[in-house]
């Protein structure tokens, strides 16, 4: 594929985060005092509330239960199970000391990214050596972890066949109606905290959070949003945005909070939100979290801290290992957790009694979807329900337009046409195609293709064209759907911003990839609060701008991915002549009820389905529109 424009994307949020990163350096320098800190720290609470939120307005009842105990040496293991939302269980490990005659210290525990949950051997470990120190601890299993597989009676996996594609899967399920991974994520967590608080043998005013990778974001986001917790320490997470930005580090859906960026905040102000309460932040020399981002990060919960008169509360242990909960950082996090909670004497450590999985499983058949919790899909797909329910989709071309707008977060065109290169022309295929560089926004490059007999000069642009949008790249579809790209009059293509030319990876296969760059792109424009895809069809409309100087009548094309920015464009310029589309999605609803949705990140819409579905937007176009095939959610004709 030829792809000369595969950083553009990735150098366009860069250049944004560095901007926001130096706005941000300049205020915590200005910082000078606890009143000033205090201000700050309000501002960034309030980010994290629009970030998370909003969170169900009603807790429905944990109904709590405990379905056996496992005796240890110095300890309990309870198996507890509980509901974070209606009819969606929680599983848990409750790790309770012998001989407890008070209230006693506790901790959550999160569970990094393992099939097995709170079984698996290093995230035992580190409740147990908790226990050993006389805290009770609740490890739970994150979703789709552990007993908490949601696609158990699955047949077809698609893009959800693996645990963090699958995280990324729901993600993008979640985003259609409005919501987020982080926020789901979360949930989870605080209904955790309030079950730990209705254990007699846990003193309320001493509860930390632990946890590794996936387990430390979630350590971070809960400590972020609930200020019952009194001490942390995240392993083998904080990091800076940038630096996973600028290393072409892709992380998980939930770990990418909607907006965060957008508010001008890097990942450990999030740490902030509870200061001076103590926090000790874990690493490895050697993680893909690189320890860069740890250093700063560090050095710049210290320069907070210090203004509450508070540099005590904060510490740092740097393994020397690679990802992971090492038995090192374990032993740090214990110390320092006994101190902040007011624990005395030499801290015990043994090699912990690792159990087997079927010995912890809270359910007899070891998952929760087989004991009757609902799926995660089925509860999206009621909530998707709900809003076409009570929707009413935009009634005039007006409303339409401003609409799709707002949801897309789509600038304003600057008056002026937009400036463009003139580049190589290629052949394909004996087919002449000249290429023009056409630049939408900040340098950001859209690369227009034109079908000519011979190699061109210049630009020039007929009275009647036909604009094409491709599912992957113009020359895929001219190898491979040269018939979707018949043209009775002059035929251009576009590759929009990581589309074809731009593409941030070498194949279809790799864009594709659930932890490809463009999902990466995607992530990233959903943090800074933008849409990604607002961004492709603002270099559609700006591409219009151009070829509209001379074009009198310009007809649309689009396949796949192609096809729902010429649906979006088209309602945004209503003087096109004709709209065809191949390869389209029937809905975004099915892409929910489908279980599983292979279509990738870029092409959602974050809340769509609050304001209308693709078949609405479809019959709004009335005779215009040509819809000449279709492709599932599975992106399968």
């Amino acid at each position: 594929m030829n792809n000369p424009y595969q950083h553009s994307v990735i150098d366009y949020y860069v250049a944004k985060v560095r901007k926001m990163r130096q706005e941000r350096k300049e205020a915590l320098s200005s910082l000078k005092s606890r009143e000033d800190a205090l201000a700050y720290q309000e501002r960034i609470r309030q980010a994290v509330a629009n970030a998370f939120g909003p969170f169900p307005k009603e807790k429905c009842p944990l109904d709590a239960e405990v379905t056996g105990v496992v005796q240890c040496d110095g300890y309990r293991i309870e198996k507890v199970r509980f509901y974070s939302r209606p009819g969606y269980m929680v599983t848990a490990n409750l790790y309770v000391p012998d001989g407890l005659t008070k209230p006693a210290p506790a901790s959550l525990g999160a569970c990094g990214h393992s099939t097995l949950g709170k079984a698996c051997d290093t995230y035992q470990r580190f409740p147990i050596r908790l226990a050993k120190s006389g805290f009770v601890v609740l490890l739970y299993d994150p979703v789709h972890q552990g007993e908490r597989n949601q696609y158990v009676k699955l047949d077809y996996l698609g893009q959800g066949a693996g645990l963090c594609q699958a995280h990324n899967v729901m993600g993008e399920q979640l985003e259609l109606v409005g919501e987020s991974m982080p926020s789901w994520r979360v949930w989870d967590g605080i209904r955790a905290l309030d079950y730990l608080l209705t254990r007699p043998e846990v003193d309320a005013t001493r509860i930390g959070i632990t946890g590794n990778s996936g387990g430390g974001t979630l350590s971070e986001w809960i400590w972020a949003n609930d200020s019952r917790l009194a001490f942390a320490g995240p392993s083998c997470h904080v990091t800076t945005f940038m630096g996973n930005l600028e290393n072409e580090l892709a992380t998980d859906a939930e770990q990418c909070p909607h907006g965060i960026i957008g508010a001008g905040l890097e990942m450990v102000d999030l740490m902030f939100c509870q200061a001076p309460k103590p926090v000790i932040l874990l690493g490895q020399k050697y993680d893909f979290f690189e320890r860069r981002g740890y250093m700063e990060a560090y050095n710049d919960l210290r320069h907070f801290y210090s203004l509450f008169d508070a540099e005590g509360h904060v510490a740092m242990h740097l393994g020397g290992s690679s990802h992971g909960y090492s038995d090192e950082l374990q032993r740090a996090m214990v110390s320092f957790f006994r101190q902040a909670a007011g624990i005395d004497g030499e801290m015990l450590d043994e090699e912990p009694q690792i159990q087997a999985t079927e010995a912890l499983n809270v359910c007899s058949s070891g998952n929760v979807v087989n004991e009757g919790s609902t799926p995660i899909y089925e509860i999206i797909s009621g909530i998707a329900n709900n809003l076409a329910a009570k929707r009413k989709a935009p009634a005039s071309q007006k409303e339409w337009a401003d609409c799709i707008v707002k949801l897309l977060d789509i600038p304003k065109c600057d008056s002026e046409t937009p400036h463009f290169r003139v580049l190589r022309a290629q052949r394909m295929k004996e087919q002449v195609w000249a290429r023009y560089a056409v630049e939408t926004e900040d340098n950001t490059q859209a690369i227009l293709h034109k079908r000519l007999p011979q190699y061109p000069d210049t630009l020039d642009i007929e009275d009647e064209i036909t604009l094409y949008l491709p599912h992957f790249s113009t020359w895929q579809d001219d190898n491979e759907h040269a018939e979707c790209m018949t043209s009775g009059t002059p035929l251009y293509s576009l590759d929009v911003r990581g589309i074809g030319e731009s593409m941030l990876s070498e194949t279809e296969t790799g864009f594709l990839e659930p932890y490809g760059m463009d999902y990466m792109m995607h992530s990233f424009g959903f943090m800074l609060g933008q849409s990604y895809m607002g961004r492709r069809v603002f270099d559609v409309l700006r591409t219009l701008d151009l070829l509209e100087e001379d074009a009198k009548k310009v007809h649309l094309v689009g396949r796949g991915q192609g096809a729902i920015l010429a649906a979006l464009v088209a309602m945004l310029r209503p003087e096109l002549k004709s709209i065809t589309l191949h390869d389209a999605p029937a809905s975004f609803q099915e892409w929910i009820d489908a279980k599983v949705c292979n279509w990738p990140a870029g092409n959602i819409p974050f809340g769509v389905l609050k304001y209308f579905d693709l078949p609405d937007l479809y019959a709004a176009l009335g005779d215009k529109i040509t819809i000449a095939s279709k492709m599932n959610a599975y992106m399968q004709r």
